[in-house]
């Protein structure tokens, strides 16, 4: 589990009993009557991988998506944990938490290109809207690494609270909101100055962070409590400019948030509630809680469909993934079986195809999203799967 609490284990012969699923699941698919019209049709020219980090294997697994079997397995550093994708170029990035270090993947080759040095036991990292920088969060240094992408290598260093885990840049490419889980407390830092410009306490356990589309706040996942710190980022355009930086409010959610999947409207955004087993609901826009919704056993991850219509939660202790109805506020049981101990989740295929990462089966559930939502196949990943980032373009 990337961003919460340490539950993982392994369980072996977990990994045959997945294969055996994954065939029960192919004569049901085809039971069903589905024909390939119900899938994405694509051009000859198009590909689509998906990446998966392997955090007990060193390596990183990847996936042709457009024909759903495995592509290759590529052998980066120690204990690969967080990714990312380039929105203008076609590479991929693996923070390599064991070895200090970010792997640069060539999507179009699906090799190797570079190796970039960064600073202690890093752990996640985030990608600017241009494609030109990236932000690796450094748990053992108490800092941010800036790395120039185009010229493959660190450029300068943002000071922040104890073990931060996260740190997200908005969309303006001004702001970086930075997660200090150690010392529960948030740094924000102008990405101009690498400095930081404000700091706020009492998030015990700051975990995962999202930013508004519009980059006008911050709301922050407080996991060794039971709320969501939300901060006003200062921005100085739209009807209502901020001049600094400013806590609007906590928010009172379950116990252990440990994600928060934001729709992409930016309307709502959704809390995993770990060890309540619930999911809470927020409103972006008035900074209120709107309910809580039981979701499986230890809900670890949320991600929202493109037409804002779907709210998708891994159950860590259940092996299902929840589907929840948003504009009706209910559940839609009774989920969906994958492997064990979901967590990390994707989409591909433009929606069509839900990627669920096992972290304790050790393989990726592929489930298809057309109602009734099912699973379509377990495809074999390494041990301890920690996330997992999908790359589409077109070759020329």
């Amino acid at each position: 589990m990337l961003y919460g609490p340490s539950t993982r284990s392994l369980f072996p012969g977990k990994h045959s009993l997945g294969f055996v699923v994954a065939l029960l699941s192919c004569f049901i698919w085809m039971a069903a009557g589905c024909r390939q019209q119900d899938f994405p049709n694509f051009p000859a020219n198009y590909r689509e991988y998906a990446y998966i980090s392997n955090g007990g294997s060193n390596t990183v697994t990847v996936l042709d998506v457009v024909n759903m079997r495995q592509d290759r397995v590529i052998a980066v550093g120690s204990n690969p944990t967080g990714m990312a994708v380039n929105p203008r170029r076609n590479e991929v990035y693996v923070v390599n938490s064991g070895s200090d270090s970010v792997t640069v993947i060539d999507a179009e080759k699906n090799v190797v290109a570079a190796t970039m040095r960064v600073q202690k036991r890093p752990y996640s990292i985030d990608v600017d809207s241009q494609g030109q920088r990236a932000y690796v969060a450094n748990s053992k240094s108490n800092n941010v690494s800036v790395l120039d992408l185009a010229r493959r290598r660190e450029i300068g260093v943002v000071g922040a609270g104890e073990g931060p885990g996260m740190a997200r840049i908005a969309n303006d490419g001004r702001t970086l909101v930075i997660t200090n889980h150690d010392s529960g407390s948030v740094s924000i830092a102008d990405v101009r100055s690498l400095k930081v410009r404000s700091s706020f306490d009492h998030c015990p356990g700051a975990t995962d962070a999202i930013i508004l589309p519009d980059s006008s706040k911050a709301f922050i996942a407080c996991s060794g409590g039971h709320q969501i710190m939300v901060i006003g980022l200062a921005h100085s355009t739209g009807s209502d400019p901020l001049p600094r930086d400013v806590l609007l409010t906590f928010l009172d959610v379950g116990n252990t948030p440990v994600h928060l999947a934001l729709k992409p409207d930016g309307g709502e955004a959704f809390v995993s509630n770990f060890n309540s087993d619930t999911i809470s609901e927020l409103t972006t826009s008035t900074d209120e809680v709107g309910g809580a919704y039981l979701m499986g056993t230890h809900p670890v991850r949320g991600l929202v469909s493109a037409d804002n219509s779907l709210l998708y939660v891994s159950d860590f202790g259940a092996g299902r993934v929840g589907i929840y109805s948003i504009d009706d506020g209910k559940l839609i049981r009774p989920g969906v079986k994958v492997g064990e101990g979901p967590d990390a989740l994707a989409f591909a295929g433009s929606g069509h195809f839900l990627l669920v990462a096992d972290a304790q089966s050790g393989d990726i559930a592929v489930v298809r999203t057309a109602s009734p939502a099912s699973l379509l196949t377990l495809l074999p990943a390494g041990r301890s799967p920690n996330d997992i980032v999908v790359k589409a373009f077109l070759v020329h």
